[in-house]
């Protein structure tokens, strides 16, 4: 090296030097002040630019310079040093180091610079004396959003688990729960805790996987490896659980044995086995069943079981060949869809009654089929609260006038008419659903007309592959190789348009009202059979004084059942 007298405002700054990150304005106020004393005390390194210019670039002292500038000194000292072939990247970060160690931000900055350059993560822990699981920490930071840089700079750094968590998030994810936990002007300290929890998401790994390589490129899971798990097993896992536990659900189904049934775990994470069912603890027998089911970490499990013997078969001849048990197939919609079609059927049938047309007679009969579903004790499906009193006084408070007289017109018992039915029927699926008579009531309302678009990624992802494959059906979106690219596709072509499943009508299943049809009227004759004898002798003078009323509810009550 050789020293030379340059004019500081001449000097180049290194692009790729180690330390970004500001300094403190007291720390330059302090340096400043001492160069204003006794000058430039050490010579700042440069190198002869490689560009083919005649400068010189700054290889250490980029701030010894920049407050000589500041003092107004027209010449300073420097050593003149060779390039490095990596620009000095290097050689800058380990004399930063050893003058006062970079932040953890600035360290990773260089670690990026240097592997950009070739070195290889063994080569820098090998030069910087650091473990190779510190430059893998330090590289997770290349995935963490700019302003959680910003402070981590300053030195307050998360854990090595939460860093981890929050580098695995999205940077739109990490910017909203940043939003709600940065630091404020009177506490600096940001909780790592509370960011890491608020983006922590379940993991599902590819080591728990019975599916391969086909069915989760069918699902659209794409794994992720660990890079801090052990290396001696497989780290690969997804955030994707409902996408894991289809694929679970399939490879069951594909590879169920011939006396196998597929079935779900309880409270307890034990299978529910068949009524009567004797779980086999030992050695299963051949004439013993199989029960498939995935536990709670999303692990295909199994456990054997056989049922009792059938005693009348028993009495024959010979031994009664046991009935193979035949898994049921997998649902077109999952149980959170059905979920979501009772509380959007509901949400339509309230709003029907509310805004559309309905002729006198047709709503009394409405009101007939409402009190004569399953819900009524009576549990409403309208939310609120009504633990105090009865609910439905606030309706019948409307009958009154301001004196407290029962008193009212045809309207204000055509609104309370309408709000009793919004409180009674309901499709949710919870104790407070109404059955079948609930969506007779939507379908004589047409309450289809007012259900929503179900195209959304949070209602298509409750659908089976043969289900999303049929909603496919009159538009020009064809089933693509995955399951989650045909989704994609259909939500982007019902963005603005309007799509219902038919699960969601409101069309009651013919069986299903024709039983409780029949259901019913066995009831009606069996109540008459009891009937007091004095309930014949009703004289004309009790009837009403429409003598045609009684018809008219009845014929509106067929139209409704109908």
């Amino acid at each position: 090296m050789e020293i030379k007298i340059v004019d500081p405002r001449s000097l180049i700054e290194n692009p790729d030097r180690a330390r970004r990150s500001k300094s403190s304005p007291q720390a330059d106020a302090l340096l400043l002040a001492t160069i204003k004393a006794v000058g430039v005390v050490q010579p700042p390194v440069v190198a002869p630019q490689t560009d083919g210019g005649n400068g010189f670039v700054i290889q250490f002292g980029h701030r010894r310079v920049k407050q000589a500038i500041a003092a107004g000194i027209e010449e300073i000292a420097v050593l003149v040093g060779e390039a490095a072939e990596d620009g000095g990247a290097m050689r800058s970060m380990v004399e930063n180091i050893a003058r006062e160690n970079l932040n953890p931000v600035d360290q990773w900055r260089a670690i990026e610079r240097l592997v950009a350059l070739g070195w290889t993560e063994e080569a820098i822990a090998v030069a910087l004396a650091l473990p190779v699981r510190q430059i893998k920490k330090l590289r997770l930071l290349a995935h963490v959003l700019p302003a959680m840089l910003d402070h981590m700079a300053k030195g307050d750094m998360p854990d090595e688990r939460q860093l981890r968590i929050i580098a695995a998030a999205s940077l739109d994810e990490q910017k909203e729960v940043w939003k709600a936990h940065k630091p404020s002007k009177g506490d600096p300290q940001v909780s790592w805790w509370s960011v890491a929890n608020g983006l922590a998401k379940t993991r599902m790994y590819a080591r728990d996987a019975s599916f391969g390589d086909d069915l989760a490129q069918a699902y659209g899971i794409a794994w992720v490896e660990d890079l801090f798990a052990p290396a001696d097993e497989d780290s690969r896992y997804t955030t994707n659980v409902e996408a894991f536990l289809g694929a679970q659900q399939e490879w069951m189904t594909n590879n169920l044995p011939k006396k196998g049934v597929i079935t779900e775990a309880n409270t307890w994470g034990q299978p529910e086995l068949p009524k009567k069912a004797e779980r086999v603890y030992g050695k299963p027998s051949k004439s013993d069943h199989v029960a498939m089911y995935l536990d709670r970490d999303g692990k295909v499990q199994s456990v054997h079981y056989r049922m009792p013997e059938d005693k009348k078969k028993a009495k024959g001849n010979g031994a009664a060949e046991e009935p193979v048990v035949v898994s049921k197939p997998r649902p077109d919609v999952t149980r959170k869809g059905i979920d979501m079609i009772g509380d959007l059927r509901t949400d339509a049938l309230h709003e029907a009654l509310a805004r559309a047309p309905i002729e006198d007679d047709t709503l009394m009969a409405l009101l007939i089929l409402a009190f004569a579903g399953q819900n009524v004790r009576v549990d409403s499906g309208a939310g609120g609260d009504f633990r105090f009193g009865n609910r439905f006084g606030r309706h019948a408070a409307m009958l009154f006038d301001a004196q407290g007289k029962f008193a009212f017109d045809a309207d204000t018992l055509r609104v309370a008419m309408r709000n009793v039915l919004i409180d009674v029927l309901s499709c949710r699926e919870n104790i407070s659903k109404s059955g079948i008579l609930a969506l007779v009531a939507g379908e004589v309302l047409g309450a289809d007309g007012f259900l929503p678009n179900m195209g959304t990624e949070e209602f298509l992802s409750c659908l089976s592959r043969p289900a999303l494959e049929a909603s496919c059906v009159d538009t020009p979106v064809l089933p693509r190789q995955r399951v989650k690219d045909t989704r994609a596709a259909l939500v982007e072509h019902f963005k603005e348009g309007h799509f219902v499943h038919p699960a969601a009508l409101f069309a009651p299943d013919a069986e299903g009202l024709a039983a409780w049809l029949k259901k019913n009227e066995t009831v009606e004759e069996s109540e008459d059979d009891d009937a007091p004898e004095h309930q014949d002798e009703l004289t004309e003078d009790s009837a009403p004084a429409d003598g045609d009323l009684n018809d008219e509810y009845s014929e509106g009550f067929r139209e409704a059942a109908e």
